[in-house]
């Protein structure tokens, strides 16, 4: 029987009539695009798209303090899980508890064509999955033409403040920012998600400062706060998170997403190297 390898290279097998708790926003979003919708039996408060279809879902607690009483009472055949999302304390308690537990890693763009084949696959939504699939390959195509005619601009992307910080070059946002030629500082870190310091050179070599809605949710008071305070005043910018940092089947209209901010960003004038 043909089988589909999720991130830790677990084989998991055809199962049409699966229950599915979903501990990841962007799987549960994904799942409804595919047509899943109606197998999805747990969700995170933090699953919230589609707004309306996701309200008839159970919520279980969020993606770090999953209730697994709550999760179990759903009775899922299969949970889907993540590992920069979910705690790896929930995966050891659900094995041998659920029979199905698959984790998913994706840290590029083009890592969602193998997720679009296992989520496919495994749920016999094959069809979607090649839709999304198809759509990914062209918008990755578009990404590329924007990069063979227009400047890498580099970029502060920050996440969080006080204390700030940002994302390393290993993780998928920075790959996804960097599709649309958009290269992230630090150019190495030596943890994924590394704080910038008050006097750290980034502040000094980047072109545009980035602030995402999420995790944290950056305003334009703080726009304006921190573009006050940057060295050279350099542009500061509010950029959608989910756009960055979901993957699933949101990753070709994020790429096109990116793409529109660079075209929009070059009309403004702020794409002017150091």
């Amino acid at each position: 029987m043909e089988g589909w390898r999720d991130a830790i290279g677990v084989t998991h097998r055809r199962c049409p009539d699966a229950r599915i708790a979903s501990l990841v926003p962007s799987l549960t979003e994904t799942l409804f695009e595919f047509g899943l919708g109606d197998r999805v039996v747990a969700r995170t408060g933090f699953c919230i798209h589609p707004e309306a279809a996701v309200r008839a879902v159970p919520k279980v607690g969020g993606t770090k303090d999953v209730r697994l009483d709550r999760l179990l009472a759903t009775q899922p055949t299969h949970v889907l899980m993540n590992i920069d999302e979910n705690r790896r304390e929930l995966f050891e308690q659900l094995r041998g508890r659920v029979p199905y537990v698959i984790v998913t890693h994706p840290q590029t763009p083009e890592d969602n064509f193998a997720l679009y084949e296992l989520l496919g696959g495994v749920f016999g939504a094959e069809q979607a999955a090649a839709a999304a699939s198809r759509a990914l390959s062209e918008a990755l195509g578009r990404a590329r033409s924007l990069r063979a005619g227009a400047r890498e601009v580099t970029v502060l992307y920050l996440i969080w403040t006080d204390p700030w910080m940002t994302v390393a070059r290993t993780t998928y946002a920075s790959a996804m920012l960097d599709r649309a030629g958009f290269r992230t500082l630090p150019d190495a870190a030596s943890v994924r998600y590394p704080e910038v310091s008050a006097d750290a050179s980034e502040w000094e070599r980047a072109q545009i400062v980035l602030l995402s809605s999420e995790p944290y949710s950056f305003t334009e008071d703080d726009v304006r706060r921190l573009a006050a305070r940057l060295p050279r005043r350099q542009p500061v910018r509010l950029i959608d998170g989910e756009m960055v940092t979901w993957f699933g089947s949101r990753a070709p209209r994020a790429i096109d997403y990116l793409i529109d901010l660079r075209h929009r960003m070059a009309e403004a004038g702020v794409e002017v190297p150091a």
